[in-house]
């Protein structure tokens, strides 16, 4: 048996995902975590290590545009953790790889956390999911360039996408108003971001080799794990016990998957950002369950914890009363 990598790079170490991922790696331990940050440029603040995860080995600052710089800071590293914004530059993401790859480093966590996207292009998982397509592409990059990816899918990040506004879950906390896809009984996977950081992390301290499970079981496949399976109804049963409130006090309306994925999709052709997130959500909420992937998900086999769906409710809630809910806003 051998022992688990020991020296992790994070590129977004600060950001939504990464700084969960970077802190939950941290406490394990066991390993060197090292923050790839963009550079500061003289019009911007110099401050940006202080929004830094206590206790990483190190913080290099890149610049994107000089693959020597990127190299630099990775040699040494044995995984490179990849998160950052769905809407970065498209050639954000491979000039990583490349410097990763050059730096030596063969084992790459893209940028994919999130849907469950089988090689199969045949396959009904990701039905219309626009992500799909671009997921495959960077798995085969990686492959091409001789490395191993693993990625993440865990579904949609749920305090994160309740809190948005209506175009993710359907809830509008402001209006205290509903949409329901359907009939909202529809039941999706989705994890909390504890729980994302707890999988990397426990997967990273895994030895790459020997008896299962260790980090070869995933070598350029996906880890599939939850928090919860939850429908639209379960989680307005969960508000409504959080908050107090009766469903007489929020308005619920209806509109049917297909429509809204129609909708969605031209309103994103017009310019409109949040029709991307519209057509995003609702397709695991399509009819025939292909949303949830309960029957798929290793929370067993990499040890994750039962998870309580009201104190996750709370954080959403916390995240809109607090105003940092709008930060992620795509209006």
């Amino acid at each position: 048996m051998s022992s688990p990598l020991k020296n992790i790079a994070v590129v977004g170490a600060s950001g939504q995902v990464g700084s969960f991922i970077t802190k939950a790696v941290i406490s394990q331990g066991q390993h060197n975590v090292t923050a790839i940050t963009r550079g500061h440029k003289p019009t911007t603040p110099r401050n940006r290590t202080a929004q830094m995860p206590a206790g990483l080995h190190a913080v290099k600052e890149v610049d994107y545009d000089s693959h020597a710089s990127l190299v630099e800071a990775m040699k040494g590293q044995d995984v490179l953790i990849i998160t950052m914004n769905v809407m970065a530059p498209k050639d954000s993401q491979t000039k990583l790889i490349d410097a990763a790859i050059d730096a030596g480093i063969h084992w790459i966590m893209p940028n994919q956390y999130g849907g469950y996207y089988p090689d199969d292009e045949t396959s009904e998982f990701g039905r219309n999911d626009m992500l799909r397509e671009g997921a495959v592409a960077v798995r085969r990059y990686i492959e091409g360039k001789g490395g191993n990816w693993i990625g993440v899918a865990c579904g949609f990040w749920y305090e994160f996408s309740l809190s948005g506004q209506e175009y993710r879950y359907g809830f509008d906390f402001e209006k205290k108003s509903l949409t329901l896809f359907d009939d909202g009984e529809q039941k999706h996977t989705c994890s909390t971001w504890p729980q994302v950081g707890r999988a990397v992390a426990k997967l990273l301290a895994l030895p790459v080799s020997g008896a299962s499970p260790c980090l070869n079981d995933w070598k350029n496949k996906q880890v599939v794990f939850s928090s919860f399976a939850l429908s639209q109804r379960d989680m307005l049963a969960s508000v409504l016990r959080v908050t107090g409130d009766k469903e007489s006090d929020w308005t619920i309306t209806h509109e049917g998957t297909e429509e809204r994925f129609k909708r969605g999709q031209e309103m994103f052709k017009q310019g409109r950002i949040a029709g991307f997130g519209i057509f995003l959500y609702v397709t695991v909420f399509f009819p025939g369950g292909k949303g949830d992937l309960t029957a798929l998900r290793e929370n067993e086999k990499l040890g994750l914890p039962e998870e309580d769906l009201d104190e996750a409710t709370r954080v959403a809630v916390q995240y809109v009363e607090s105003g940092k809910a709008k930060e992620w806003s795509l209006s």
